[in-house]
């Protein structure tokens, strides 16, 4: 079967260009003044407390899709802060959503000159590798973040190392990471979620099964959730099962990618 790899879900350019798309049609925000000190009011912050403020704020907007929003925050922090490493890998993850590929790639590459130990920006750009194809050079990012004694979220790191070695084919030591980040983070959805993938794989449908309804059964389904459901049951050739999933994944998730794939009819 063919590998399935789940991932576990971030104007000026480096080189100082403007370069970013913004949408006419983008959400827009309140305007934001700038952060003021308040213990001395007429004072603003330090450049690097005002750029971690606009990349949080960011990172907040990428995490509720509104893209445009969270490039033009994270490139004010920049602008601000142009040696802020995790303004760059933020707006890295940004890009990636924009499929803004090579600009992205620069803002990861950007981040680790300026923090190359700092474990999420190399857990992100790992992420970013593996999402693109190029899971071999990804893998080592994952293994210098797990490594790093000061990592507050290893278990990230794991499971997104797990998902790239099932990019891979390498289903054994994908589910040895999966597991590590597992008893890190016992009950961690999206590790639930990859072992079943995992064992869909192998052909191991009613175990894969009874992952994802135990999944089910604790938590609300994400796209990927209801199309490895709709070809678990295709592959059990439990009909009625794969046209629930099917009707879940259409109706609630019209635009996403696994609803475009059962649209086509590419099952594997």
């Amino acid at each position: 079967m063919k590998n399935v790899g789940l991932a576990i879900l971030v104007a000026l350019c480096v080189g100082g260009c403007s370069s970013w798309p913004f949408s006419s049609g983008a959400a827009k925000k309140p305007p934001v003044e700038e952060p003021i000190d308040s213990r001395t009011p007429t004072k603003p912050r330090d450049p690097r407390t005002r750029a971690k403020l606009h990349t949080e704020l960011g990172a907040m907007y990428l995490q509720n899709n509104n893209l445009a929003v969270a490039l033009e925050e994270l490139t004010i922090a920049i602008a601000i802060d142009p040696d802020y490493a995790r303004a760059y890998s933020t707006r890295g993850l940004a890009g990636f959503q924009v499929r803004e590929m090579q600009a992205a790639d620069q803002d990861f590459r950007r981040a680790l000159s300026l923090d190359g130990n700092d474990p999420e920006i190399n857990n992100n750009y790992g992420w970013f590798l593996c999402q693109i194809g190029r899971e071999q050079e990804g893998i080592p990012y994952f293994h210098k973040a797990i490594k790093n004694p000061l990592y507050e979220t290893p278990a990230k790191a794991y499971l997104n190392a797990g998902a790239c070695y099932a990019k891979l084919g390498d289903l054994a030591n994908a589910e040895g990471y999966i597991e590590q980040g597992l008893r890190i983070a016992p009950g961690n959805p999206q590790a639930v979620l990859q072992l079943a993938s995992l064992n869909y794989q192998r052909g191991q449908l009613e175990l894969a099964r009874q992952q994802l309804a135990d999944l089910l059964r604790q938590t609300e389904p994400n796209a990927e959730a209801l199309w490895l459901g709709v070809r678990i049951e295709r592959g059990l050739g439990n009909r009625p099962g794969e046209a629930r999933y099917a009707n879940q994944l259409r109706r609630r998730f019209p635009l996403a990618p696994e609803a475009q794939q059962l649209m086509k009819g590419h099952f594997e």
